[in-house]
């Protein structure tokens, strides 16, 4: 039997807003996804501390507040640092189009601004996943 994809949904910093991160973690349950969710105002090193911990293959980081790009440099560049490349990185939120680009450079696999349809970003989770692990 399958192993089943294990996600942590994380909301970084002082956004209050969780209703979409918690609506997502639902929908990624009912594709059969282990869905393990941090709560509000966790900080990078918290958020990579429970990455590692939950031994997850996604790290679903939703972010409404603004600061996606000094939130992911941060996230990433602790990611690099305890070497778990392999956890699939993905943002979702309040994300302008032109930020996308840059938030890839970073190594952000998958962003999903919000809107954007639930299918959508389990079709994307399964495949990236399967790939890593297959």
């Amino acid at each position: 039997m399958e192993r089943r994809i294990k996600v942590l949904i994380a909301k970084p910093g002082l956004d209050g807003h969780d209703r979409g991160a918690k609506v997502v973690a639902h929908a990624l349950r009912d594709a059969g996804m282990e869905v393990v969710y941090t709560g509000l105002h966790q900080t990078v090193d918290q958020i990579i501390n429970a990455a590692i911990e939950e031994d997850v293959d996604v790290l679903g980081l939703s972010i409404m507040s603004g600061a996606h790009l000094p939130i992911c440099e941060k996230v990433m560049r602790r990611v690099k640092e305890e070497a778990i490349d392999d956890v699939l990185v993905v943002v979702g939120g309040v994300i302008p189009v032109k930020d996308i680009p840059k938030l890839k450079e970073l190594g952000v696999k998958g962003v999903f601004p919000g809107g954007t349809p639930f299918q959508d970003i389990t079709t994307f989770i399964n495949q990236n996943v399967r790939k890593r692990q297959g």
